[in-house]
């Protein structure tokens, strides 16, 4: 086969195979479902970085195999030297600078994506994440409340509010972690860490540790249960009120129509 030839048939198996990996990457469901304004942003990210990175996968891989196939030692070079070549400046000013130009991109629409995730909104809630080994609890300050303070082993958001969590841990460095907001922060002893998110798919997802916190780690799981807006003030008030009522009143109590704490997590329904 010619060089002209086999440099064609290269390049258009290289077209083919970035063709193939960019629709993979979007046929196959590499992550769960979405339920979060930030969960979107993210994914959006993901795919425009996997549209960036597989032609240069691909034409990385292509140029080797290519050079591997046309330019090996054949038996009786072994001894042989290969031929003078002098550096082209053009070639290499070209694959230092588009590089160079594609990083600096991805960096820039990253930032971009990170900074909306975090803009704050001109009305959010906040609320306490308090992790120690092994449990995660919740707490909603007066200004959520409206009246006295409340603490869940379970955590309750309304669909459409934006939460600044603000966590901070009793003991050791935990990492809350909730695959559906595509949320995940270091928890650290000593420093309160914020993270900002809005709910916008109804449904209870899992709330996991995700780093090794020690012996009991596998079992810290919680779960977060996104509730119309007035569902969450009704759950609210009932906790309010069972809190007056003194003894008796379950931390993970919910209202007629919440989600139980038992709920399969990661159901939602839109």
């Amino acid at each position: 086969m010619s060089r002209r030839r086999s440099l064609t048939l290269a390049v258009v198996l290289a077209l083919l195979a970035i063709g193939i990996g960019i629709a993979l990457s979007y046929a196959i469901h590499w992550f769960p479902a979405q339920a979060a304004t930030q969960a979107r942003n993210t994914d959006r990210l993901y795919h425009v970085l996997v549209i960036a990175c597989i032609p240069i996968f691909v034409l990385v891989t292509a140029v080797i195999l290519y050079s591997v196939w046309q330019f090996h030692m054949r038996p009786g070079e072994e001894l042989k030297d290969g031929p003078p070549i002098h550096g082209n400046t053009r070639l290499e000013v070209l694959w230092t600078a588009f590089p160079a130009a594609l990083l600096l991109g991805m960096i820039a629409y990253s930032f971009v994506v990170l900074h909306d995730n975090e803009k704050k909104p001109a009305r959010e809630i906040h609320v306490g994440v308090t992790a120690q080994q092994f449990a995660w609890s919740f707490q909603y300050p007066p200004a959520v409340t409206g009246g006295a303070p409340v603490e869940s082993d379970q955590l309750y958001l309304p669909k459409g509010e934006s939460v600044q969590f603000r966590l901070h841990s009793k003991d050791v460095i935990h990492a809350f972690w909730i695959p559906a907001f595509r949320l995940q922060e270091d928890v650290v002893p000593g420093i309160t860490v914020q993270y900002r998110a809005t709910p916008d798919r109804l449904g209870t997802y899992p709330i996991v540790c995700n780093l090794l916190c020690g012996i009991g780690h596998s079992l810290m799981r919680s779960a977060v249960h996104v509730i119309p807006p007035a569902q969450f003030q009704a759950w609210i008030q009932s906790r309010l009120r069972a809190a007056g009522q003194g003894a008796g009143a379950s931390p993970s109590a919910t209202v007629a129509g919440a989600p139980s704490s038992t709920s399969t997590a990661g159901a939602a329904s839109k």
